[in-house]
Formats: structure tokens, sequence, C-alpha cells
């Protein structure tokens, strides 16, 4: 017996809609888990239901963990190119230019900052935190690449 071919369009009776999104829910991480058994691969999926509700599935210890590494290397491969690229056209007076002059504007103003923190809101901290997060994010992925890099030519030694 062989199954029809499903239209895609949105279920109009709610109670059919919500056994759909059940049951597809459930196959969906049911090949995440195959795929992450089967290929040692990391992997998550989060999924919310049409009322907002959040269902989750990782193969890790935590969503948040996947979703940061996938953040980091998404991100180190666009920042690596970006600062080598810079550096190469700044000559070579500093080791790397960019987070010289980049530390340079933080530093005076992190220096002020201790003493003006109880006067910022909200929003000014979380803009804070996401600017030290988007540098260390940058550091640790040009520290990859770098590690990276020694260890390749370590193997390439080798052989």
């Amino acid at each position: 017996m062989r199954r029809g071919k499903v239209q895609l369009r949105r279920i109009e009776d709610k109670a059919s809609r919500q056994v759909s999104f059940s049951k597809r829910r459930s196959g969906l991480f049911k090949k995440a888990h195959e795929l992450a058994v089967l290929c040692d691969a990391e992997v998550g999926i989060s999924v919310f239901s049409a009322s907002g509700r959040p269902y989750e599935f990782c193969s890790s210890s935590s969503l948040e963990n996947t979703i940061n590494r996938y953040l980091q290397f998404s991100d180190a491969k666009q920042d690596v190119s970006k600062h080598i690229d810079e550096a190469q056209n700044h000559g070579k007076d500093f080791a790397c230019p960019t987070i010289n002059s980049e530390l340079m504007e933080i530093a005076p103003w992190s220096l002020s900052l201790k003493t003006d923190m109880a006067k910022l809101d909200v929003n000014e901290l979380e803009q804070l935190e996401n600017e030290l997060s988007d540098t260390f994010k940058q550091i640790q992925s040009r520290k990859t690449k770098l590690l990276m890099d020694t260890i390749n030519k370590l193997q390439d030694q080798e052989t």
C-alpha cells in the first residue's frame, strides 16, 4: 500500500494541524537522532509550534552549546579573512594593527566605564555585553585559526 502525495499547504482543521505537527516533529527529531548516531555529527534542532511553544532536540549536552559552536565557526570564516586582509594592507609595524587600534579605543572607554557602570541602563549594558562578546568571539576565532594552521604545518612536516 502506497501513501498518497501530500499537498504542501496549511492544514485548516486545528486539531488535524496539531496532530500533524506532533507526528512530523517526532519524525524530524528521530531523523536528527539517526544522523547524530550514524554519522557522529553534532545536531541541534529548535522548533516552535504555532502557539509559540518551543521544542528542541540536541545530540550533545545542550542546544546552546551547539548554537554557540556554529556561530563561532561561521563567524570565524568571515572574521579571519577580514583580519588577514586588513593586516596585509596595514603593513607589518604591529603584529595585528586592527586589534591594536580596537584595544586602544576600548581601553579608555572601559576605564571610565568602571565609574559610570551604575549610570548605564539595560539597553546600554546589553550593547556593551554584545560588543565585548563579539570581540571575544573574534579573538577565539583568530586563536583557533592560528592553532589549526600550526597543526597543519606540523602534520605536513611529519609526512
